[in-house]
């Protein structure tokens, strides 16, 4: 948990200055630190030495009268890691312990956290029984009972590696998890190896194909034998956090792996057909550092100035050329500049982090775009990134907001130049062409192109430029 939201060290914080463990100073230092580093403040405190580990968490452990568990020795059940995702796990530093009739017990950095309590009795339909545990302790269980047995595996890709076919790791006979997962896995890792990052599984009369999208074209890679389709779509849609019972509406979720030590998001789309679901599966790279995209030093300075003022940032590029890469390594740059920064996506493809609100759409409850449009500005944000715009009231109200002193952003899916063009000269967009501050172009993987205020008239009309 973020500084922000820990709600046990909030409410144990001066305790810890009035039994004279810790002084007021070092909580205001502690609390800084915590906000820079994006960690909660006990993990700030052991950081600066300003307290150890073992005496905060007796200290906790006494005033809350929340059992403390030491989990550097301890072997959990792990037919309870199943009832909570790995991505949940990991974005709320807990794992389960074990299960005693109805009630589980997963130890918790933040045991006073009622809204991670609530939520895994909702998904569990189980009572919940926090402990208090060391959150290093619960990451290192995560990375050793997840890796394991409810994810994939270490993925590791060798540009010069020979090239391989997941099909030859298909056993018919074995419908266990760890042979469905393995299977998985393997897909994944000759898409990479591959250099794919959209896949798609369709129902054929022969069983569930493998489709690469390589160049605007979906190649056919082999097909799951049917015999194998329900453990595989099941066991995806598990690791995605998606309901495996529901077929019959679409359902969005993710998952992360491990690629050569780099996190990766694989997001999945399922959707109902006739036949049966249809599974897009997109893989995305963690952001990174502004500074290490392929950007020039004088581009890098336009950018952060249109980040600083009301107007339209527009990313754009072909299918998969990198663009929410980009976005998310922008907001990634600027989460700490005290601006109310806001995300309204489909899909949270990367957890930013505190100082990024991000925002996740949910058709099946209702949120949806225009409902989304209608409630953010009471959020009074600063910097606000929509995914994409699809209505034309969507598209009025993100104009309107730049008379509000907005900066926005967004992206557009072009394959040229001339197809850019096209889309603002259509009359729809006269507004929101004259109100562009920025346009990032991707060529490429390693190249990247920006046009701000002063060259953006030339590039839209003069037909002589390179980006065709």
């Amino acid at each position: 948990m973020d500084a922000s939201t820990n709600k046990t060290f909030e409410k144990l914080k001066y305790d810890l200055v009035r039994e004279n463990l810790i002084s007021y100073e070092d909580i205001e230092n502690a609390q800084s630190i915590a906000q820079v580093q994006n960690i909660n403040l006990g993990q700030a405190l052991i950081n600066s030495n300003l307290i150890e580990e073992s005496k905060l968490l007796k200290f906790i452990e006494s005033k809350l009268h929340i059992p403390y568990v030491n989990l550097d020795d301890y072997d959990l059940d792990i037919k309870c890691l199943d009832y909570i995702s790995f991505n949940d796990v990991l974005k709320y530093k807990v794992i389960p312990l074990f299960k005693i009739e109805n009630c589980l017990t997963v130890a918790m950095s933040d045991p006073l956290n009622l809204f991670i309590v609530d939520k895994f009795i909702e998904k569990t339909g189980l009572s919940i029984e926090p402990v208090l545990s060391a959150e290093s302790s619960i990451l290192k269980k995560i990375e050793k009972y997840y890796e394991t047995n409810n994810t994939m595996g270490q993925i590791h890709i060798n540009e010069s590696q020979k090239k391989i076919n997941w099909q030859e790791s298909i056993n018919n006979q074995n419908l266990s998890e760890e042979n469905i997962q393995v299977l998985i896995k393997n897909i994944i890792e000759q898409a990479l190896v591959e250099n794919v990052h959209e896949l798609f599984f369709e129902y054929t009369p022969n069983g569930l194909s493998v489709n690469f999208k390589v160049n605007h074209e979906n190649k056919n890679m082999g097909t799951i034998p049917e015999l194998l389709i329900g453990s595989f779509i099941m066991r995806l849609k598990i690791l995605s956090g998606l309901d495996p019972q529901v077929s019959e509406i679409p359902q969005l979720g993710k998952f992360v792996f491990k690629a050569d030590e780099q996190q990766l998001i694989a997001s999945i789309s399922a959707f109902p057909t006739i036949h049966g679901e249809r599974i897009s599966l997109k893989i995305y790279n963690s952001p990174c550092s502004i500074e290490k995209l392929p950007i020039l030093k004088q581009d890098l300075i336009k950018i952060k100035n249109a980040l600083k003022s009301p107007g339209i940032i527009l990313t754009c590029g072909g299918p998969l050329s990198g663009k929410t890469h980009i976005i998310y390594s922008l907001l990634t740059g600027i989460k700490n500049s005290n601006k109310n920064i806001m995300t309204i996506e489909s899909i949270a493809k990367y957890d930013l982090g505190n100082g990024i609100n991000q925002c996740e759409l949910n058709e099946n409850i209702g949120f949806n775009l225009t409902k989304a449009i209608k409630f953010i500005e009471f959020q009074s944000p600063d910097i606000i990134y929509f995914e994409g715009i699809n209505t034309q009231e969507a598209l009025d109200y993100f104009n309107s907001l730049v008379y509000k002193n907005k900066t926005l952003i967004t992206e557009f899916l072009t394959d040229n130049v001339a197809d850019l063009r096209a889309k603002l000269m259509l009359n729809e967009f006269s507004i929101f062409k004259s109100l562009l501050s920025l346009i990032i172009l991707i060529h490429s993987k390693d190249s990247i192109e920006v046009f701000d205020k002063d060259n953006l008239k030339k590039f839209l009309y003069d037909n002589n430029s390179s980006w065709n």
